[in-house]
């Protein structure tokens, strides 16, 4: 099975993306990741104004399988966080790389984005 694996951005082998948007990166989970834990029934991520740190747990994503922890890609203030997640945790299966984004944060070391996988090592990875 193909996944959707955008180029434009970054993967975590747990299975996160992170996504340059103007001065902040998004955050969210892979189509991969999605299709794994089946129906996303709720979502847990911090507070805006939080810290995370790469490679750390910042939330739980739980679905109708199973509860997963989520793991930040890159370090940074947590400057947005996707409100619509609370109500239709759905869109993260049903758009995981637009609609299903769950955080947006200033990133504290640029350079942790260029550690990351690029979509054609994930895809690897995945398939």
């Amino acid at each position: 099975m193909s996944f959707d694996t955008p180029d434009d951005r970054r993967y975590l082998d747990s299975h996160e993306w992170a996504a340059e948007d103007g001065d902040v990166v998004r955050i969210g989970i892979s189509d991969f990741a999605q299709d794994e834990l089946g129906d996303v029934v709720f979502v847990e991520f911090p507070d805006v104004g939080d810290s995370i740190s790469a490679g750390e747990s910042f939330g739980v994503v739980e679905s109708i399988k199973a509860v997963s922890d989520l793991y930040a890609p890159i370090s940074g203030e947590v400057v947005e966080v996707n409100e619509a997640l609370l109500d239709r945790p759905e869109l993260v299966n049903d758009d995981p790389y637009d609609e299903g984004w769950m955080l947006a944060v200033e990133p504290s070391d640029e350079g942790e984005l260029e550690e990351l996988l690029d979509a054609d090592a994930y895809r690897e990875q995945v398939e």
